[in-house]
């Protein structure tokens, strides 16, 4: 695991608590597909319920999902999808504005700069954040060194973080926290991502280590059900009072349950 800039209160990232005339906005990705990549969408649609829950309405959690895992074929239980062994559906009730071919990195970097000209499919919608506001990203997938995917493309450090850079210098958020999980996550903003652009990142693994599927071995005949790092912070969000959780306590709490080597 690894975190970029200062830490703040995670309450209000992960919920819909107006931070005086603001609001939230949450924007979910998993950049798979494929039966195999299970643990993707199952990681997206729990954290979407924890979102919720917290308080941020539909209309502010923009989802994508390639959604090709629900009614798979190789699925013993149609329509439903489980993030942790004996769990609830975790499908049921998910708003998806992006899937199947909608789901890349260029409708993503579009949705997150708010630019609905350049959305190509789906619900079109975007973040219309202005300075006030807070953003929530939280990206699922494979990745490697400077890149993480998508299922047809790919999206790169640099593309990224200019578009970071650019809503901070456009005043597009008062703060924006971004939570990946990918192998060399961190590479996506080790000696790249601005100390003073009031961005907080958060990666599964640093710019050389992988990340980790989990509950690979369960009774359920399915695939991995989520991956360490997402299960981690979103079972803690869930049992947790973030009204007093920091970022940086929260980050703490994960990497000492994560069971690979830091």
């Amino acid at each position: 695991m690894s975190k970029f800039s200062n830490a703040e209160n995670i309450h209000e990232e992960l919920s819909g608590k107006l931070h005086g005339s603001g609001k939230t906005w949450v924007v979910l990705i998993a950049g798979s597909n494929g039966w195999y990549n299970y643990r993707h969408q199952s990681d997206i649609c729990h954290a979407y319920h924890v979102v919720r829950s917290h308080g941020v309405p539909k209309e502010n959690i923009i989802t994508m999902m390639y959604d090709d895992i629900a009614y798979n074929k190789k699925n013993p239980y149609p329509g439903k999808i489980y993030n942790v062994p004996g769990g609830k559906d975790v499908y049921a009730g998910v708003k998806i504005d992006y899937s199947g071919i909608y789901v890349t990195s260029e409708n993503f970097l579009a949705v997150l700069s708010g630019n609905k000209t350049a959305v190509k499919g789906g619900s079109s919608k975007v973040v219309e954040s202005t300075h006030y506001d807070h953003i929530f990203v939280y990206f699922t997938d494979h990745g490697g060194v400077g890149v993480v995917c998508f299922p047809d493309s790919m999206l790169t450090v640099k593309d990224l973080n200019d578009v970071l850079k650019r809503m901070h210098k456009l005043k597009k958020f008062g703060r924006l926290v971004f939570y990946m999980e990918a192998c060399e996550s961190g590479s996506m903003f080790a000696k790249v991502l601005p100390k003073n652009i009031d961005v907080y990142a958060v990666t599964a693994a640093n710019s050389h280590e992988s990340s980790w599927g989990c509950y690979c071995d369960n009774k359920m005949k399915l695939p991995c059900l989520g991956d360490c790092f997402s299960i981690n912070w979103i079972v803690n969000s869930e049992k947790e009072d973030l009204s007093r959780e920091t970022l940086a306590s929260q980050f703490e709490i994960v990497k000492q349950k994560q069971t690979r080597v830091m």
